[in-house]
């Protein structure tokens, strides 16, 4: 399994629209992604480089699998 690495914010918002996230709204430096059925909005800084931190908490939010993210980071 391949390691979790900081990635640029457009890749993580990337992955996330591919997962079925759609753009809501954003405030200063993040960005915030909504989809149907999940009550907490999937939260995206506009930073360089997104913390490994930041990126295990939104595939907690989604519910993504690493298997998944890693799929999805490759279409990106």
């Amino acid at each position: 399994m391949p390691r979790l690495v900081p990635v640029h914010w457009k890749i993580l918002e990337c992955i996330f629209q591919k997962f079925g996230f759609k753009y809501y709204r954003h405030n200063s430096s993040h960005r915030f992604y909504t989809k149907s059925g999940y009550i907490r909005p999937v939260t995206i800084p506009v930073y360089n480089e997104i913390d490994i931190d930041i990126i295990k908490s939104n595939m907690r939010t989604a519910k993504m699998s690493r298997d998944e993210y890693f799929r999805l980071l490759a279409e990106c």
